[in-house]
């Protein structure tokens, strides 16, 4: 079990925060080493132990089809083998994650990807695909008629981000993609009725992507309704009740703040600090964290799946404890 670490109390008589021991960060370690698959190791190595960024991008290669797409579980609720948006999504998260250089071979045959326009209706690119139902996936990634009405802007806010972080300002895709993000940002401002946590969430990646590109501020955009009504929807999303958080799959503060810089931290600050001890707290015998779903079907592909997105869990976790000095 988890090394139980009593809370203990300043000079002040303030209660101070807990931290994650060494013994424990140990023990996370040799379960990714036994169970992780060879992507997740490299982002591991990478981030934790002065690893080298190629070998995670060439671990993601493996992922790649010849269109420039991903597939294959890379989003490891989906089997399919066929390129589809929520994939390259997922890739780009990755890169993103990495900060990968712009002159990387992989950038390009990503947005060739996109720029085909698999998938994509004019709009949005779709969240589902029809071949999704020939393979082994979770529920939410069957394909259904409604799919534009259901997803919104999930991935696509992501996608055009990635696009106008990496892509040229000349090019086609380039000027297509800042058309989508201008209205897509104009229909976020204005929707009245509740926004799922991950379409905002694709929209706050939207968001860093642009202030990562343009350095001189100059928004094509009302950068100032954007991030208000961003921080709304944040705030209204996070499930407030913290019994919940380790039993439903909801939205934790975690799943929008990544660090005390965050736009979203100062309105969250107590619930952050409640999430942090307990992510220190609730990890099972193995040391790691559960996962909060499953599929309900596949039960051997799923079980598969279920320690992919423990490795994964097992990474953003670490790196949001290390955000905030929360690891001895």
């Amino acid at each position: 079990m988890p090394t139980e670490q009593p809370r203990q109390h300043n000079y002040k008589g303030e209660i101070q925060n807990m931290n994650l021991m060494k013994c424990d960060y140990n023990k996370i370690k040799n379960w990714m080493y036994r169970n992780a698959r060879p992507l997740d190791i490299a982002r591991w190595k990478y981030h934790f132990e002065n690893g080298n960024r190629n070998d995670v991008i060439t671990s993601l290669l493996a992922y790649q089809n010849s269109d420039g797409g991903f597939a294959h579980g890379l989003e490891a609720d989906s089997w399919n083998p066929n390129s589809s948006p929520i994939q390259a999504y997922a890739a780009c998260e990755l890169l993103f994650e990495i900060d990968c250089p712009r002159d990387e071979p992989i950038i390009q045959s990503i947005l060739g990807y996109l720029k085909s326009g698999l998938d994509f209706d004019g709009e949005v690119w779709l969240a589902e695909i029809p071949s999704n139902n020939n393979y082994p996936h979770a529920p939410w990634w069957s394909y259904e008629d409604n799919v534009k009405d259901e997803w919104g802007y999930n991935p696509t806010a992501t996608l055009i981000g990635f696009i106008l972080c990496y892509g040229k300002k000349d090019t086609s895709i380039y000027i297509k993609a800042k058309d989508i993000a201008k209205k897509a940002i104009e229909i976020y401002i204005a929707k009245t009725n509740s926004i799922s946590m991950h379409e905002s969430s694709c929209y706050i990646r939207l968001l860093n992507s642009l202030e990562s590109m343009n350095k001189d501020k100059d928004y094509f955009f009302d950068v100032s309704s954007f991030k208000s009504k961003l921080i709304k929807c944040v705030n209204d999303t996070i499930e407030r009740d913290s019994k919940k958080w380790n039993t439903t799959y909801c939205a934790t503060p975690s799943y929008f703040i990544d660090s005390p810089t965050s736009i979203f931290y100062l309105d969250n600050k107590k619930s952050m600090d409640t999430e942090l001890d307990l992510l220190i707290s609730s990890r099972n015998i193995d040391g790691v964290w559960d996962i909060t779903w499953n599929w309900g079907s596949y039960e051997k592909e799923f079980a598969i799946s279920e320690n992919w997105w423990k490795a994964n869990l097992v990474i953003k976790n670490l790196k949001l404890l290390r955000e905030f000095n929360r690891i001895l």
